[in-house]
Formats: structure tokens, C-alpha cells, sequence
């Protein structure tokens, strides 16, 4: 076994689970399920909480599923299980109060706080949030992503450099929390690359060693390359003693969201054993395919198909040093696209295409492919060119 150091943080509690100060590391999961079918989701948390997952995360973006979770807890006292639930808020910040009472954890994204009641400054919403988990025992994860920064933060860095506002915003919204008596909280500070998100992780913990974090890749995509990806990150931060909760975020079917505890703990057994795998660098010069974990904000499961179909369509170029990333929902997807060669994001029925930042058209599920066949044969061609040149 690894003598590892783990990072001097202080302690968080979900629910029956306690996480930083050197207690066991964590393992999440996250509902892919609409959360107002009742009986999918309620289905879906027994079969990640059977899988062993230390806290299970839900996704609420209106009154409707904030009743439907309500619902769900019921059930689950009922039944005799006490899971560890996480919420995770989308635009309205409002539905804290509706929810606190029936979740463990509350998760919002300080970029997010921007989408609802837009003349209202930030620190009165995350007062409201706080108030609203204080009052009810809940811990708060400040949930940092590549691709949906705080605004205000991203207008005042270059456009290259992705790493700068996730860290000023994490570090700002802990202040924040901070000043108003709330210690329950811990962060996370995701990317779609696995060199970004040790080197944001890595410079958070220097600033704030005393901050819990949750670890993940997001839109790591389909095993095996998803869980590739995560280990990579896992291996080189947890090493250093960083990190004290994890996820695995793989694109996979309803029935295999079990898979994501499995990978962690094997991961996290791994690591504990120093069958550690990895190098830092991870500069891949092959194709390389984003695509997010499958959860609640699927408009259409139809997603996790066309996200293996890419994979085999494109098989033919995995030679070229090309990302392509293919993002589940709206509310992620147009910006988590961006730094993408080409993006797909999924609507309920059409297919948004992108060349970078550049959108190309919406296509439906039958025709998407041949389009972005296209676009990557141009792509191919014109890289040629340029390197021919």
C-alpha cells in the first residue's frame, strides 16, 4: 500500500457520509433518468446505491421535479433506504428552499447564477442558497465547469486561458460562503481535459488547502477511453493527496449507470495499491471524442446512441489530432462545445451542429451524421493542406 498524504482540509458532511480530513474518499453517481419519472429515478438511485454509491446525485430544474424528488425521498423512507442525495441546481437558484429538506448536499454552478433573475447580484443568491442549507443540515458543492464559467470572470482573462476564471470564480464564491458562516461546502473544478483539470485542481488546492474537493473529468465520454481519461486525472491528483470525493462521468445507457461506482472504486483501489498507470501528460495527437455523462437533462436518450455511432463513424480518422464532442442537453452543451474541432449538442429532436464556435445548423438524429462526416472530411482535408503548405 501507498503511504499518501492527504491534503489538510477540513470536514464536510453528506448526510451519513463525512468527506476531507482524511476520511475515506467518496464515490458519486449521478441519476440519468427525468427526475419526474418517479419510478425510473427512484429505480435508478437503488441500483447506485446498491452499486455502493456513497452519494447520489439528482438534477432539478423546475417546481415539478423539485416535487417529483420530494416524492422520490418519500419512497426511499418507505422502503427503509436512507441514501446520501445531492441535488443539482440549474438557472433558478429559488428552488433551494423547496428542496433542502429532502437532499443531503445542494450543488450549484456559480456561471448558472447568472441565468435567473439577471439583476440580482450573484452574492444574494448564493446568501439565499446557503440559508436554505444552513437551516436544513445540507452541504453545498461550489460546481466549477469549463464551459459554463461565470461570465464575469471569463471576459477578464484571454480566451485562451481556460484555467484562470474557473479558479478566480471557485476561489470568490468560497470567500463569499466564507463571509457569510457557511464551512459546509466543498468544490469541484471540471474539464472535458484531463491536463486541465490537475493543473485547476492543483493550484485550487495550493489556495485553498483547507477546501474539500470533488473530483471529475467531465465529458469524459464512453469506456473505455472515459475511464481512461478519469484515471489519468484521479491518479496524478490523488497521489498528491488531492481530492477527497470523486465521479466517474461516463456516457453510457440507463441500465449501465452502475458501471461509474464500479470504475471509481477500481480506480480509487488502484491508486491505494500504487498501480498507478499514468503519465502527466496527456497531449493526445489522435482523434480524440468528448461526450457527457447521460443524466436527467437528456431531452432525448437517443444521445447515447449517436454518441457511440460517432465513435465507429469516425474510426477512420483516429490517426488526426481532431476533438469532436458530443453533448447531451441545452444547458451544457453550447458552450461545453466550444473548444471542440466540431460539437454536436442534443435537443428533443434536432442535432446542433458546430465548427468551434461557429454554428452550423440544426439536423435531425437521421441526418447528423452525414453531416458531420462532411465537416470532418473538410476539416481532414484542410489540415492536410495547411501542413502540405
Amino acid at each position: 500500500m501507498v503511504d499518501i498524504h492527504r491534503n489538510p482540509t477540513r470536514t464536510v458532511r453528506i448526510g451519513t457520509v463525512s468527506i476531507g480530513a482524511g476520511h475515506q474518499i467518496a464515490v458519486q453517481s449521478m441519476t440519468a433518468t427525468s427526475t419526474q419519472d418517479v419510478e425510473a429515478t427512484l429505480g435508478q438511485i437503488l441500483a447506485l446505491h446498491e452499486a455502493g454509491a456513497d452519494v447520489i446525485r439528482v438534477a432539478v430544474d423546475s417546481s415539478k421535479d423539485a416535487e417529483a424528488l420530494a416524492e422520490i425521498r418519500k419512497l426511499l423512507t418507505c422502503k427503509g433506504v436512507r441514501p446520501n442525495l445531492a441535488v443539482d441546481l440549474q438557472e433558478n437558484y429559488r428552488l433551494a428552499t423547496q428542496l433542502a429538506p429532502h437532499v443531503d448536499k445542494i450543488r450549484y454552478n456559480p456561471g448558472h447564477l447568472y441565468h435567473h433573475e439577471r439583476e440580482k447580484p450573484w452574492r444574494e443568491k448564493v446568501k439565499f442558497i446557503a440559508g436554505a442549507a444552513a437551516e436544513h443540515g445540507c452541504a453545498i458543492r461550489v460546481g466549477v465547469n469549463c464551459g459554463s464559467v461565470d461570465p464575469a470572470k471569463a471576459e477578464v482573462f484571454d480566451a485562451d486561458d481556460s484555467i484562470s476564471p474557473m479558479l478566480e470564480s471557485a476561489v470568490e464564491h468560497c470567500e463569499a460562503l466564507d463571509e457569510l458562516g457557511f464551512t459546509q461546502y466543498c468544490v469541484s473544478l471540471k474539464d472535458s481535459d484531463p491536463r486541465k483539470v490537475i493543473e485547476v485542481n492543483r493550484r485550487f488546492a495550493e489556495a485553498r488547502p483547507n477546501v474539500p474537493l470533488h473530483l471529475g473529468v467531465t465529458e469524459a465520454g464512453m469506456p473505455p477511453e472515459g475511464i481512461i481519461k478519469t484515471r489519468i486525472a484521479f491518479e496524478q491528483l490523488i497521489s498528491r493527496g488531492i481530492g477527497d470525493t470523486i465521479r466517474v462521468s461516463l456516457t453510457v445507457s440507463n441500465a449501465r449507470k452502475p458501471e461509474e461506482i464500479e470504475a471509481g472504486r477500481s480506480i480509487l483501489a488502484d491508486i491505494e495499491a500504487g498501480r498507478v498507470r499514468s503519465v502527466v501528460d496527456y497531449g493526445l495527437s489522435t482523434l480524440n471524442i468528448i461526450s457527457c455523462p447521460s443524466c436527467s437533462r437528456v431531452e432525448n436518450e437517443a444521445f447515447i446512441e449517436l454518441a457511440e455511432d460517432v465513435r465507429r463513424m469516425t474510426e477512420y480518422a483516429r490517426d488526426h489530432q481532431i476533438t469532436i464532442a458530443v453533448m447531451g442537453c441545452r444547458v451544457n452543451g453550447p458552450g461545453e462545445t466550444d473548444d471542440a474541432d466540431l460539437g454536436l449538442w442534443c435537443g428533443p429532436n434536432y442535432v446542433n451542429l458546430k465548427r468551434g464556435t461557429e454554428p452550423l445548423g440544426q439536423f435531425s438524429y437521421d441526418e447528423i451524421l452525414s453531416k458531420l462526416k462532411s465537416e470532418l472530411d473538410q476539416l481532414i482535408e484542410a489540415r492536410g493542406d495547411a501542413v502540405a503548405g
